[in-house]
């Protein structure tokens, strides 16, 4: 499981290097293999091992190609989706095109989610950090069934 938020910077190849803390179980786990695709509620990218990946495309696959919603949420996820696999320093290459729908140069976020990882440019991460911390204290949110029970 991934948690925590590290900084990171991309190289001038667009590589990043993988937090030391995740390598070993990201080499048991996968072999260093990775998908990295576009999130299509925010301005950031879904890192995921290839076995959780793979649980994903399962999901996907049972959609329907006739449905307007369902083909679109596979055109985005599966149309962005690269492989990438860890170098023998721990290093991966995000694709361009992914760098581009991110806005990722040299200074970034790396955010552990428990089965994936998300990439954010620094300034991005900062600016949905405050409006998530603004969010939080407002009274007027609704909260949903699993959150009224949650507790910390």
């Amino acid at each position: 499981m991934f948690r925590g938020a590290a900084a990171l910077s991309l190289d001038d190849k667009g590589r990043l290097a993988i937090p030391a803390k995740y390598r070993k179980s990201l080499l048991l786990d996968c072999d260093g293999q990775m998908v990295c695709t576009i999130d299509i509620k925010q301005p950031c990218l879904l890192l995921y091992p290839l076995p959780q990946w793979q649980l994903i495309e399962q999901k996907l696959t049972t959609l329907s190609s006739m449905n307007p919603a369902e083909r679109r949420l596979q055109r985005l996820l599966l149309g962005h989706a690269e492989d990438c696999q860890m170098d023998k320093n721990g290093r991966i290459l995000i694709a361009p095109t992914l760098r581009q729908h991110a806005d990722l140069s040299k200074k970034i976020m790396i955010i552990g989610q428990l089965n994936k990882f998300e990439l954010w440019s620094e300034a991005a991460w900062q600016e949905q950090i405050a409006a998530d911390m603004a969010a939080e204290q407002q009274d007027d949110l609704a909260l949903s069934d699993r959150l009224q029970d949650f507790s910390l």
